[in-house]
């Protein structure tokens, strides 16, 4: 008898487990796996991984013709010791993904440039990878000092048409934002 009570909390934790993988899974996600600084000529460019993972709500959504604006925000920060970090460049980068029903494509727009998939998970994987985004001049920056860099992912609410907004307001099926993806760069030394 007293094996069967085991056995049920074990099964309990189990489905238990299962439930939140699944409910997990079902909703929107935005994470940020990584990013470095390169430099190229007298620019640095920004280059990142990113996690991303739509709701069914956001994926019939983008099916019916809504079109999604992600920010791409990138700061470079000079640490104080008695003040507020100085900013030393902010970049701001947008990025958009919409479906074309009569030509059956997802469309990504970054930069003016256009890309079509023929599927959503082929957009999302486009969506997923920053490359070469320019974010400052190599002038900007003072070599042997210690900078962070601060990179953070979101959608834009305020570009979704209003009936969203207003059902965003309300359900975290339209909330997507990624941590505040901080690093010390190592290429101003």
């Amino acid at each position: 008898m007293h094996y069967c009570k085991k056995i049920k909390h074990l099964f309990f934790a189990l489905g238990l487990l299962l439930f939140v993988d699944v409910a997990q899974a079902a909703g929107n996600s935005l994470q940020i796996r990584s990013a470095n600084l390169i430099t190229y000529e007298d620019e640095v460019l920004l280059n990142a991984d990113v996690e991303i993972n739509f709701s069914p709500e956001m994926e019939k959504a983008i099916l019916k013709g809504f079109t999604f604006n992600f920010l791409i925000e990138f700061q470079l920060l000079s640490p104080r010791k008695y003040w507020f970090d100085d900013e030393v460049a902010t970049t701001v980068q947008q990025v958009s993904l919409s479906y074309h029903a009569l030509s059956r494509q997802y469309i990504v727009i970054r930069n003016e440039q256009q890309r079509t998939y023929a599927s959503l998970d082929a957009a999302i994987e486009d969506l997923s990878i920053i490359q070469d985004m320019k974010v400052f001049e190599k002038n900007d920056v003072e070599k042997n000092e210690p900078y962070t860099a601060v990179l953070l992912m979101r959608l834009d609410h305020k570009k979704l048409p209003k009936a969203l907004q207003v059902e965003g307001m309300g359900s975290s099926d339209w909330k997507m934002s990624s941590q505040r993806f901080e690093w010390s760069p190592n290429i101003f030394k």
